[in-house]
C-alpha cells in the first residue's frame, strides 16, 4: 500500500521515490543519486527533474514516506494495553529493519519545509499520547530512544551487552514518570511536533484533550 505522504504525489513521482526508496535501503544515503536512480527507472536523469526538482527534495519525499510510514505503526502501536512500551518496541524494529531510512531520517537537519504537510505532526502525536500529553516527557521518550536504537545499529554495545533488559529498565522508568500524575499537568494545551521518527524537536499548539 501507498503511504499516504507520497499518494498524493504524481504518478511518476511516486516511481521516483520507490526506485530512490529501495535504492536506499539497498545501498544507503551515499548511493542516492538522480543518475542512479534514472538508470533504474530506464529514463534519462534530466527527465527527473520534471517532477522533483533536486535531489533534496527526493530526499524530503522519501523521508515523509518514512515518516508516514513510522506514524502507522505508532498509531497502532497505542492501541496495546501498554502503549509507551510498545512504541518503543515499535520504534527499534522500524530503525532496524529500515537502517539506511532510518538514518537518513534523523541524521541531518529535517527539510520541514520540503516535507508533506502534516506528516511531522503525524509522527510525533502517537508519541505524545503514549507520554500522556507531556512534551518534555516525549522529548525524553524519544532522546532515550533513538540513542539505544543508534548505538545499536552502529555496533557500538559490547557482544554480550542485554539490550532487551536496558529497553525493559528505559521504558519502565518513563512509564512510572507518566503514571506518577507528573506528566500533562501543566502542559495539556501544548504539544510536540518531531520527524518521523519522531524527532520531538519544536513545539506547536493544539487545544487539550
Amino acid at each position: 500500500m501507498t503511504p499516504p505522504a507520497v499518494s498524493k504525489a504524481s504518478p511518476r513521482a511516486r516511481q521516483i521515490v520507490s526506485a530512490a526508496r529501495e535504492l536506499l535501503e539497498q545501498e544507503g544515503a551515499a548511493a542516492l543519486s538522480m543518475r542512479r536512480i534514472a538508470d533504474r527507472l530506464g529514463i534519462r536523469a534530466p527527465s527527473l527533474y520534471k517532477h522533483l526538482p533536486d535531489k533534496k527534495a527526493l530526499e524530503a519525499a522519501v523521508i515523509s514516506e518514512g515518516l508516514a510510514e513510522w506514524a502507522e505503526l505508532a498509531e497502532r502501536a497505542l492501541r496495546d494495553t501498554d502503549p509507551l512500551t510498545a512504541l518503543g518496541h515499535t520504534y527499534r524494529a522500524f530503525a532496524r529493519n529500515h537502517p539506511h531510512l532510518y538514518r537518513l531520517m534523523t541524521e541531518r537537519p529535517l527539510p520541514r519545509a520540503q516535507l508533506i504537510p502534516g506528516v511531522e505532526d503525524r509522527a510525533a502525536l502517537p508519541v505524545i499520547e503514549a507520554a500522556g500529553g507531556d512534551p518534555d516527557l516525549a522529548r525524553a521518550v524519544w532522546a532515550f530512544t533513538h540513542g539505544m536504537v543508534i548505538l545499536e545499529l552502529n555496533d557500538r554495545f559490547p557482544a554480550d551487552a542485554d539490550l532487551d533488559a536496558a529497553w525493559r529498565l528505559g521504558l519502565e522508568a518513563f512509564r512510572g514518570r507518566r503514571e506518577s500524575g507528573h506528566a500533562g499537568t501543566s502542559r495539556g494545551s501544548e504539544t510536540l511536533s518531531s520527524s518521523a521518527a519522531c524527532h520531538c524537536s519544536r513545539t506547536t499548539t493544539r487545544s487539550s484533550r
